[in-house]
């Protein structure tokens, strides 16, 4: 590995000495190095041309770097300035040792599955991406009830109203799942979980999906006009009536040390 991209929370003031330190030290394994500032919100996914890619903040910032990394098949090397560390796992104060043992190869690596969605307006497919945690369909704002029909693999599920959907990996199991009653299911199983946020009917319970499932979800016309699609809690887009979002397993997985 000759090329590296150092991606930088700008939220997290250590992070850039940090990275200074890393870049220094890179260099005397003639490791090349740049650094990307991310501020928590980005439509740009600077990873083409690069070996490998460091993190320097909590999940979120693994999240952007997984969903950049992913289709590139680049290894992300996470180190954890954050609060929990779910899925930043390489603590600060060892990040010397744990990426000279990465960069010898005695660091594992593991792959987590990604979940990849499409809007369709139409006939139109207006929006498609990926996520390492989960994709949300809610009101923009709280307590307010919309109405989603939901079918996987052309088998209807039936009819939702509740304040939203989260549709997430296993990885992201722990994450907004969890907190709205989700399972949590171990992030080297291939699974798809769809948790309602608060609905209004008590036969609607979360759901843990074959990871190789199609999910439709379309908007039904309601009272409520402001609904978004949110990827990895940081990405959100408006949706109209009768929209519909597909979501499937990625055909790639990222690749964490």
């Amino acid at each position: 590995m000759k090329n590296c991209l150092i991606v930088v929370n700008t939220y997290k003031e250590e992070s850039q000495e940090l990275a200074g330190k890393i870049g220094k030290f890179l260099k005397s394994k003639k490791i090349s190095s740049s650094v990307f500032e991310f501020n928590g919100f980005s439509d740009v996914y600077p990873f083409s041309g690069y070996d490998f890619v460091i993190t320097l903040g909590g999940d979120g910032t693994v999240l952007f770097a997984s969903r950049g990394c992913a289709e590139l098949e680049i290894p992300v090397f996470p180190i954890n300035l954050g609060q929990f560390g779910f899925i930043a796992g390489i603590q600060k104060g060892e990040w010397k040792k744990s990426l000279t043992a990465f960069l010898d190869g005695k660091i594992p690596v593991v792959k987590r599955s990604l979940l990849t969605y499409s809007v369709k307006r139409g006939k139109k497919n207006i929006l498609s991406g990926c996520c390492l945690n989960d994709i949300v369909i809610s009101a923009r704002t709280a307590v307010h009830v919309i109405a989603l029909d939901l079918a996987c693999n052309d088998i209807s599920l039936g009819q939702c109203k509740a304040d939203g959907i989260i549709v997430a990996t296993s990885t992201g199991s722990t994450a907004y799942s969890a907190s709205a009653g989700g399972p949590i299911v171990d992030p080297e199983l291939n699974a798809m979980v769809l948790t309602p946020i608060n609905p209004f009917s008590l036969s609607m319970r979360p759901l843990v999906m074959n990871a190789d499932s199609e999910l439709r979800v379309k908007i039904i016309p309601s009272r409520e006009k402001n609904i978004i699609l949110t990827i990895d809690g940081q990405k959100p887009y408006d949706l109209l009536d009768d929209d519909v979002v597909k979501i499937t397993k990625c055909r790639n997985d990222v690749m964490l040390a």
